[in-house]
């Protein structure tokens, strides 16, 4: 497996690139973890490690889509720009998060969107070619592929119906119930807010001032707790009550 386009890895991120946490790296996608280990290893030897600096671009939107990535470490936030100019955050991705799947079933083979890191981020890049051969010869994975494809559709419909709601404060409880774990259960749970403020503001269509006045709402109701990048529901019910509520 190339690693001579990465530098040498920092202590704290060191352990990221052992070829045992790769390979779990490589399983952890639910359309590749079929693949056997020799396929696995076969895979890794075709791959390449990328680092990428805050706010550089791993990719542009319509251009050749010729690698498919899995995030290491850092976080990458997906753009999609409108014809007018605007740009749009989509959603940001973190450590095991895969980039570029929606490119695999494009007509024009192009990138659907752009990507751009929001910190220091390792990738792990593998030829969108070799990719298209395991969905073309494994049916497991092809599968699975399409499944994830259909949940990856469904979620962007949701994100769609998400913006249509003109309050704020709707808007921002839709996606904190969407983050919650599964399960019910009667004690808190926790989110973690690992992205910029920003950047979440602008993923939900407000600024970052008003998406600090709609936590400090919603904490001051006691619906939630903040800490740093912990944002814990105390009262589900009381933050649903916030979507019936006007702004």
């Amino acid at each position: 497996m190339p690693t001579d386009t990465a530098p040498p890895p920092s202590s704290s991120t060191e352990l990221l690139f052992k070829p045992k946490q790769l390979r779990d790296l490589v399983r952890g996608v639910p359309w590749l973890a079929a693949l056997s280990d020799e396929e696995v290893e076969a895979l890794l030897d075709k791959t390449e490690l990328r680092t990428l600096k805050s706010r550089e671009w791993l990719f542009r939107q319509d251009t050749p889509a010729e690698w498919l990535h899995i995030v290491i470490s850092g976080t990458v936030r997906l753009v999609r720009s409108a014809g007018d100019g605007r740009m749009a955050t989509i959603r940001c991705v973190e450590r095991g998060g895969t980039l570029g799947e929606l490119s695999m079933v494009s007509r024009e083979g192009v990138y659907l969107y752009s990507s751009e890191a929001l910190r220091r981020t390792h990738v792990l890049s593998i030829p969108a070619a070799r990719c298209r051969e395991i969905l073309d010869h494994q049916p497991e994975c092809r599968a699975e592929f399409m499944s994830r494809l259909a949940l990856e559709l469904t979620d962007r419909l949701e994100d769609l119906a998400l913006l249509t709601q003109g309050d704020a404060m709707s808007r921002l409880v839709s996606y904190v119930l969407r983050q919650l774990p599964s399960g019910r259960t009667k004690a808190p749970r926790v989110i973690r807010l690992t992205i910029p403020k920003r950047w979440l503001a602008a993923q939900l269509a407000m600024t970052p001032e008003t998406l600090s006045r709609l936590l400090a709402k919603l904490r001051d109701s006691g619906a939630i707790n903040i800490d740093r990048q912990r944002l814990t529901v105390l009262d589900e019910q009381k933050l649903r009550d916030f979507m019936m509520a006007d702004d």
